[in-house]
């Protein structure tokens, strides 16, 4: 992926729509609300980003490249499949307690792929695409080391367990704490360990 570079406001306008997208999907703001929260002209953002299009497919190739960083982190710390599958879930119920990213913006974008633009939709399967591969490698190693017992192949198992990781953002969201999240995910986990 090329490299993206931001002048210091195009980055508070990035993180910012970050949040936004958070909270309220790519059709639930406008330029008028990055505007009132990082305290620049609608224009001053026009001309970093021409449209709302651009900007999100620049905030989704971003947050794809942070989750590359992620998965390598966890990769670098944790050597084994359970061990790498809770840092993963692990990450989400620290994300979801303390407010930082309580939800998965690739998550919530894709619950409205019909009706964004095109690039953006891209970028989003994109992102589940890498994200799955991870999580069947893991699956794929842990069935091979008697971890986990899949059911069906590594790549059904990894798109079922992205599912229920989503859901789970879904249901904290719902009841207002992470420990939906924590049940939700923990329950996913131990179906897949072995007997």
């Amino acid at each position: 992926m090329e490299a993206i570079d931001l002048s210091p406001k195009a980055i508070e306008i990035v993180v910012c729509t970050q949040s936004l997208l958070a909270t309220r999907g790519y059709n639930g703001f406008s330029y008028a609300d990055i505007s009132e929260k990082v305290g620049i002209s609608k224009a001053s953002i026009h001309h970093h980003f021409p449209s709302k299009a651009e900007l999100v497919e620049v905030v989704v190739k971003l947050y794809r490249e942070e989750t590359r960083k992620g998965v390598a982190a966890i990769e670098a710390h944790a050597s084994a499949p359970l061990e790498r599958l809770h840092a993963y879930t692990g990450y989400w119920e620290r994300c979801i307690r303390d407010g930082s990213s309580p939800f998965c913006i690739c998550a919530m974008l894709a619950s409205e792929l019909p009706a964004i633009p095109e690039p953006v939709a891209s970028q989003v399967r994109g992102h589940f695409q890498d994200l799955t591969g991870w999580l069947a490698s893991i699956l794929a190693a842990g069935a091979e080391s008697k971890t986990f017992r899949l059911r069906t192949n590594a790549d059904a198992e990894a798109a079922a367990f992205l599912a229920t990781v989503h859901g789970g953002m879904i249901a904290a969201r719902v009841h207002g704490n992470a420990g939906a999240f924590v049940s939700i995910v923990g329950r996913a986990v131990e179906v897949l360990r072995a007997a």
